[in-house]
């Protein structure tokens, strides 16, 4: 008897409700599900408890305690070491090992000595670190194809970049789209495709393979997107920071992308954008605990208006710049000018707070702290302004939810949960999308905010 999962989707022209059974789900596992053979027995009846589970992601091997080293660490040093001439062989034989060991505790019938020696090959002909960094996850999923009986799909040639290293998306969707017609099942590496010019291999960003498994499910029109990871969900707030934060049952795309961006670190930011185009709902799952149901994470979430918060992120230091000029209102271009300023030395901002006669801008700290006297005198050129001030060390803290568009008060919950603790705010914020706040700290500020907020919205 299988459990079907049934999710809902508002329909805004006849304001019904409508459920939907699920048909083919495309599941990714991260390095701590495949980082040894105890593990990947828990992913093989995952897969297996669930005949829709079609398209399987895998990650390279993580951790297996604390003290372990991820296997793509392994292979950067194993590079490095060979680009210094230093004998690389001894550390390259423990990236070999563990996936021997894997494949000799499960008894998995594929041999993997050729692609090992190919890997070694392409080292001393001096490989990019790109290619070098794929390979974890290119060796991963030939071993779990080969533990499931799934066709092996490699992604590259099928996930496309162009020269600058952007991605292709609409050209990968249509070549991930034709290639995974032909197989009914099977493993996909993630974390990596290629140029589509040179055909060498490109990397994602850290935690990528997230996104392949959102291109992967766009690519098959999936019903769902299933993403293993180590913990049931998403949490209101960092456990790190608020004792036993309550689970997130379900969230919008849009909350998602606010909480991802303040350091919600769950789900790789970028991986929301290939799936909401085509509203495949994900659902993150613990593969430690397949039993639970995780977050749901659709186009609109299961809007409940007695609660205001869906949750609370954050990350430091960042550093505001302020710049005040009388009459700044009526200067044509001000803004402009400002912004131009940071293009031109090719930093980037996060938030423009403005008032009648100000225009702050804040920065993350690690974006500005080479150039932070260049960018006050290229201010001082510009605009010619009567003051700027800089204020280093700031916590930002994002307060997400749909309800507080609709709720009285929020700012003044808010400010008073602030006071209360003894807490100075040093900015306040609501975005134009009115599902966010910002509140801005002192770094030293940011755990005791962050609780007092928490606190005063979930009782």
């Amino acid at each position: 008897m299988y459990i079907f999962l049934y999710y809902f989707v508002k329909s805004y022209k006849n304001e019904r409700i409508w459920w939907k059974e699920l048909g083919v789900k495309v599941v990714k596992f991260g390095g701590s599900s495949v980082a040894d053979g105890l593990q990947l027995v828990k992913v093989k009846e995952i897969i297996e408890s669930d005949p829709e589970r079609r398209y399987v992601v895998v990650s390279a091997p993580g951790k297996r305690f604390n003290e372990d080293s991820k296997i793509t660490d392994l292979l950067f040093m194993c590079k490095a070491q060979a680009e210094n001439n230093i004998p690389y062989e001894q550390l390259f034989q423990v990236v070999s090992d563990r996936y021997n060991a894997i494949r000799y505790n499960l008894d998995i019938n594929v041999d993997l000595d050729e692609h090992f020696a190919e890997i070694m090959e392409q080292m001393e002909a001096g490989c990019s670190e790109d290619y070098i960094a794929s390979r974890g996850e290119y060796l991963s999923a030939i071993l779990i194809a080969a533990y499931l009986g799934y066709d092996f799909v490699d992604t590259k040639g099928l996930i496309l970049f162009d020269k600058k290293g952007r991605l292709l998306a609409e050209e990968t969707n249509e070549a991930l789209s034709a290639e995974l017609a032909k197989h009914d099942r099977a493993v996909i590496p993630g974390f990596y495709g290629s140029y589509k010019d040179s055909g060498e291999i490109k990397v994602l960003s850290r935690g990528g393979s997230d996104v392949t498994g959102s291109l992967v499910a766009r690519a098959v029109n999936a019903d769902i997107y299933e993403n293993w990871t180590d913990v049931s969900g998403l949490l209101m707030a960092d456990p790190r920071v608020v004792d036993n934060p309550k689970p997130i049952e379900s969230i919008s795309y849009m909350e998602l992308r606010e909480l991802s961006y303040m350091g919600a670190s769950v789900l790789h930011e970028e991986a929301v954008f290939p799936v909401r185009l085509s509203d495949i709902p994900i659902n993150i799952r613990n593969t430690n605990a397949p039993e639970d149901p995780g977050t749901i994470i659709t186009t609109e979430s299961n809007y409940d208006k007695n609660k205001v918060l869906s949750g609370i992120a954050g990350k430091h230091p960042f550093t505001v710049i302020t710049i005040y000029k009388n009459m700044m209102n009526k200067e044509i271009g001000f803004v402009r000018r400002a912004l131009a300023v940071l293009e031109d030395l090719d930093i980037s901002f996060d938030h423009i707070p403005t008032g009648i006669d100000s225009l702050s801008v804040v920065i993350e700290s690690s974006e500005i702290e080479d150039s932070l006297d260049e960018v006050i005198e290229a201010f001082n050129q510009r605009l010619h302004p009567d003051e700027i001030t800089v204020v280093p060390d700031i916590a930002l803290i994002a307060v997400v939810g749909k309800g507080l568009s609709n709720s009285i008060g929020v700012s003044a919950k808010i400010t008073a949960a602030l006071a209360d603790a003894g807490i100075n705010i040093r900015m306040l914020n609501q975005g134009a999308t009115e599902i966010n706040v910002i509140v801005g700290v002192e770094a030293k500020d940011f755990k005791a905010a962050t609780r007092a907020i928490y606190n005063a919205f979930v009782s």
